[in-house]
């Protein structure tokens, strides 16, 4: 490896240790993960007993709520249970094919290469009938000034390819637009994933409108009672509901393996 990849994997990893404790110190961010990961397994009876893999682990409270959960991580983390590129999951010997129930990723897949590549290897993975849960960030009237000139991650919506065209390091390589953009936009691009997922079943909702940002995110913590906070988070998650065109500011969608 050389002294600059070295420089920037050093970098990102005491990123994510930085955000990874900033995270797990802001109690209404906590929460709002928790709702997060209760509405992602909401249609199965006992996520307990399931096989779940996560992918992009490094900052993802995930296991704090679900410690069936097997964590993973381009970055050599010590608390990671497998350390591999995702891109290359299907390669990975760790995991037996078609053992897995749930594949999940929260604020991962536009941070990848290749997202459409990614999710078509990960199927190998899967058991027939098992899903892939990935919650992103989804462009409304509301969100899309915020994400575009409020927020540090790039946003392209005329990106000729569903893939990044320039990778640094994990956490610096991103286009936030782009699963909006296959799941939303590009049916020609979701079309891509057809031969191994139910592309036709696809389920998208809408989850929070400006809840997450009322946190101060990873960041910064703003100074909102928990209790006050706890009580505008179902409100602002309602809106989200009912207006998502209008209001909401992050979708989970569910594929389903063929």
């Amino acid at each position: 490896m050389s002294s600059v990849l070295q420089s920037e994997a050093a970098n990102d990893r005491a990123t994510t240790l930085r955000n990874r404790a900033q995270l797990g110190a802001n109690k209404n961010l906590l929460f709002w993960y928790s709702e997060l990961y209760r509405d992602q397994f909401r249609d199965f009876p006992n996520p307990a007993q399931l096989s779940i893999l996560e992918i992009g682990s490094g900052t993802s409270p995930l296991k704090q709520f679900l410690s069936n959960v097997v964590t993973s991580d381009v970055l050599d983390l010590a608390y990671m249970d497998l350390v591999f590129d995702c891109h290359e999951i299907d390669k990975l010997d760790a995991i037996k094919d078609k053992s897995i129930d749930v594949i999940t990723l929260t604020n991962v897949l536009h941070h990848l290469k290749s997202p459409i590549e990614f999710l078509n290897r990960a199927a190998s993975k899967l058991k027939s009938g098992g899903k892939v849960i990935a919650t992103e960030p989804f462009f409304s009237v509301l969100s899309t000034p915020i994400f575009k000139y409020l927020h540090h991650e790039p946003v392209d919506f005329r990106t000729s390819e569903p893939e990044l065209a320039e990778v640094h390091g994990p956490l610096s390589s991103a286009n936030i637009a782009l699963p909006w953009l296959i799941f939303f936009r590009r049916r020609e691009w979701l079309q891509r994933l057809n031969e191994n997922f139910d592309v036709a079943g696809l389920s998208a909702r809408p989850y929070s409108a400006l809840s997450y940002m009322a946190t101060g995110g990873i960041s910064h913590r703003l100074p909102i009672p928990r209790l006050l906070y706890r009580a505008l988070f179902f409100i602002d998650r309602a809106f989200s509901h009912y207006f998502p065109s209008l209001c909401a500011s992050f979708f989970t969608i569910i594929l389903t393996r063929r």
